[in-house]
């Protein structure tokens, strides 16, 4: 079993940054793929990247592709979302969750834990 643990989000104005993190529990951090997804208020969660276990593979959903990107550090147990040219849309409670031997899967269903949340503020 792997706790997830968010933090970096915040209040920024459009075209701003922000860099996320997820820390992991255990000595295992290195068989989980890792994603990021987030849910803005009255919307479905919906997938924003991902990485495979090495790092080797990545994944980006459209509305993100150029302008987020997603890294890990397995000694470190910890994944980061690097945000820049932040938008409004891009407001939301940003989830870390993690896939037991996964791939860089965008499905929320393979994902076998999540973190709690944090909040993402842009203001335009």
């Amino acid at each position: 079993q792997v706790q997830l643990a968010e933090s970096g989000g915040g209040l920024v104005q459009a075209g701003g940054s922000l860099r996320l993190s997820c820390a992991a529990s255990g000595r295992t951090f290195s068989r989980y793929a890792m994603g990021w997804f987030r849910q803005a208020p009255g919307k479905e969660r919906e997938f924003v990247s991902a990485i495979s276990r090495s790092g080797g593979s990545t994944a980006y959903a459209d509305s993100v592709k150029g302008r987020f990107t997603i890294s890990r550090d397995n000694a470190k147990a910890t994944t980061h979302l690097q945000m820049n040219s932040l938008k409004a849309e891009d407001t939301a409670v940003y989830y870390c969750a993690a896939d037991l031997f996964g791939v860089a899967s965008e499905s929320m269903s393979e994902y076998d834990y999540w973190g709690q949340g944090t909040q993402v503020t842009v203001s335009s």
